[in-house]
């Protein structure tokens, strides 16, 4: 290999940098790979690299929605996106070397498997990508090719990125095609079709839903949806295993686990009847990534599907304001927020007309908003919001005036309002908040 900086074939790559929209996002490939391919290719590149590969994942979503999913699958996709548009760059910069498909650019795949997408869906997404990948290097090799050799490189791009998509369409249907089949024969078909039939309200047999869940239906049920962050983390592997443990800490005598993709897992634990589920043990540490939603607890089959519903709205609201959800969170806790989630836009607006210059997506009105809702929560104790805040009795007094100056009005007439607006902006977040000026 050329190092980085050396005249050779296809220089231009090596001059490659991100365009100025600011800084790419956060690589999802591992450590090792960014090293490796900065080692041969320089800083420049790689960075480029993330960036086109982000830009890529985005296009094949929006023209293919299906292949999204949530933030895992989608960082599962990046991983993808970026791990082709990196080993690109080396065919083009070593045209002698021997480079193999990387592993990466296959997880996608078994991913869209799992989830029974259709293989048309995941060939669409690779011309997809294909059509935007060639965009992105032409530009970038016209933009930094002198016109004598300009044709030349034109020429030996296409035939590369040519060879590429079609090896890669080729091992990518082989993969999915073993992914699907491996499915169908694990048995893991005809529970996850089992399970479908009770979200869908269809009658499930008491006896088939035990042969082959081995789950009764006729206790109360608590549903859980977790799901890892970061593909690309070891954590993935504890997904699983975390998730019945944590059911079993709750209480459950027996749990069921489906996984949905591979950083998503459906769970169910039985609960003892009219016994609520534990607390979360205060040295329960799952692994760094990983999050659990988890519904309110309900009976029976109607209870399995509704107990289910409840934690997709969890995970949604996770999903919306990471910052206001710990790695495990409860329906109970946040069943107002994740009801208003449903409607963001309405939602927005709400929040907006209740609280004004509240309203906005600052820490100074964070600390405002916050220091407002406990005061109102705790019966306008200036002593319990302290308290709660860990500031002093007279920091509360002040925060509550200037809140209660930029709401304007009595507010005695409109608390339940201003409660779910106040609940609403501490729960969601930016989502429902305007953006500071400047």
């Amino acid at each position: 290999m050329t190092p980085p900086g050396t005249p050779g074939p296809a220089d231009w790559v090596r001059r490659l940098a991100p365009g100025p929209d600011g800084p790419p996002p956060a690589p999802p490939s591992s450590a090792r790979t960014l090293a490796e391919a900065t080692g041969l290719l320089g800083e420049g590149p790689v960075c480029w690299a993330v960036a086109t590969g982000a830009a890529l994942a985005r296009g094949i979503i929006r023209e293919v929605p299906e292949l999204g999913g949530g933030e895992a699958p989608y960082t599962t996709l990046r991983m993808g996106t970026e791990a082709a548009t990196l080993h690109i760059l080396l065919l083009l910069a070593a045209p002698a070397a021997e480079r193999p498909i990387p592993e990466e650019t296959l997880l996608g795949d078994r991913e869209f498997a799992r989830r029974r997408l259709g293989l048309e869906k995941v060939l669409r997404g690779i011309r997809v990508s294909h059509a935007d990948l060639s965009r992105a290097l032409m530009a970038g090799c016209q933009e930094r090719t002198g016109p004598d050799g300009r044709a030349d490189e034109f020429r030996r791009l296409s035939e590369t990125l040519f060879a590429f998509m079609d090896a890669f369409s080729s091992r990518m249907t082989a993969e999915y095609l073993a992914e699907h089949d491996r499915w169908l024969t694990s048995g893991a078909a005809a529970r996850e079709e089992t399970v479908r039939a009770l979200l869908d309200g269809r009658p499930v047999p008491e006896e088939t839903a035990r042969e082959l869940l081995a789950h009764r239906l006729d206790a109360d049920q608590l549903a859980v949806v977790a799901w890892c962050d970061r593909p690309a983390a070891e954590a993935v592997g504890d997904l699983e295993r975390t998730t019945v443990d944590l059911l079993h800490l709750r209480g459950c005598a027996s749990v069921l686990v489906l996984p949905t993709g591979r950083t998503t897992v459906w769970a169910w634990g039985e609960l003892p009847a009219d016994r609520a589920p534990a607390p979360v043990p205060g040295g329960f540490a799952p692994p760094a990534d990983l999050r659990f939603a988890c519904g309110s607890v309900h009976p029976g089959a109607a209870g399995f599907r509704r107990s289910h519903e409840d934690a997709r709205r969890v995970a949604r609201l996770m999903e919306l304001n990471p910052r206001g959800t710990g790695p495990v969170t409860d329906h109970p806790d946040v069943a107002l927020a994740a009801l208003l989630a449903a409607d963001l836009p309405g939602v927005r607006d709400f929040v907006a007309d209740q609280l004004g210059g509240l309203a906005r997506d600052t820490a100074h009105a964070d600390r405002l908003r916050r220091t407002l809702h406990l005061y109102l929560r705790s019966e306008r104790s200036l002593t319990t919001a302290a308290a709660q805040l860990h500031v002093a009795r007279n920091t509360v007094t002040y925060r509550v005036k200037r809140a209660r100056d930029l709401l304007g009005g009595d507010l005695t007439g409109r608390l339940p309002e201003l409660l779910a607006a106040l609940e609403a902006a501490e729960r969601l977040g930016p989502a429902v908040l305007l953006r500071s000026a400047g």
